[in-house]
């Protein structure tokens, strides 16, 4: 997911932060498948129709995942104690720059990704400092650092609702799980596959055929949402798989929900 990388860098850990961190916190804080229903799309008498899709999957950062704060002005407040004196900008250009870069090993999120996030601060912040990164990689963890786009729950609600199946399909590390309860919505999903422990990534056709084994639904009656033109169009497209790219194809929850429950967005 490098284009996502500006707008995600899930540096995930622990779920009670520390005093120090929870001092941070407040810092920040103050600056169709078989089974399917036919359903109304909406309260109030509406046709009851069947749903276009039998499955939705989605990107996790960048898509369903965003975060409640700039990366870039994170790493900078945080990095104030240690040293770190380089302009957001500056910062932001050394993020994209690790990010796109090239990764000698096979998947990028290892475990809890640990090599690959601490390589992506260092270059960031020139800040070589393991208290430092400890520090970023445990803000990331939990749900207060993210926030779900407007209107995500209910989307994901209704659609479950009309009998969609629901998948979480990510390039990400083993924190993602932990992640997703913090903001209430894993028990949403019918699947969450992680590319760090199904041992593939996107674009891999491999993460997505185990998604639509997992949630029991043909690729073609299935849509992947994600952000990426590479690792979630053009990967969900080998298989046969539609892709609608999140801020080109759709730009709101509630447009994926009545485009899947075939109607027209108000």
């Amino acid at each position: 997911m490098p284009a996502a990388a500006a707008r995600c860098g899930p540096l995930l850990l622990r779920r009670h932060p520390a005093p120090r961190l929870a001092a941070t916190r407040r810092s920040l804080s103050s600056t169709s498948s078989s089974g399917m229903r036919c359903v109304s799309a909406a309260t109030g008498g509406e046709e009851r129709r069947s749903p276009a899709y039998g499955g939705l999957l989605l990107d996790a950062g960048g898509t369903l995942l965003q975060l409640a704060r700039p990366v870039a002005e994170t790493y900078a407040f945080l990095g104030r104690r240690y040293g770190v004196r380089k302009r957001e900008e500056q910062i932001m250009e050394g993020f994209k720059r690790a990010f796109s870069a090239p990764w000698p090993k096979t998947l990028r999120y290892q475990g809890d990704g640990r090599p690959f996030w601490r390589i992506v601060v260092a270059e960031s912040t020139d800040c070589t400092s393991n208290d430092y990164f400890e520090e970023v990689y445990q803000y990331y963890a939990h749900g207060d650092a993210w926030r779900l786009p407007p209107g995500a729950y209910k989307t994901l609600r209704d659609l479950k609702d009309a009998g969609v199946k629901l998948a979480v399909v990510s390039n990400f590390d083993t924190r993602l799980r932990k992640l997703l309860k913090d903001l209430h919505i894993s028990d949403m999903f019918d699947a969450i596959v992680v590319s760090s422990e199904v041992g593939h990534e996107k674009p891999a056709p491999e993460i997505f055929k185990t998604a639509l084994d997992q949630i029991g639904v043909e690729a073609s009656k299935a849509v992947h949402v994600g952000d990426d033109e590479t690792a979630d169009k053009a990967g969900a497209n080998a298989i046969g798989l539609e892709c609608w790219l999140w801020g080109e194809d759709v730009k709101a929850f509630p447009e994926i929900r009545d485009r899947i429950l075939a109607r027209d967005p108000q």
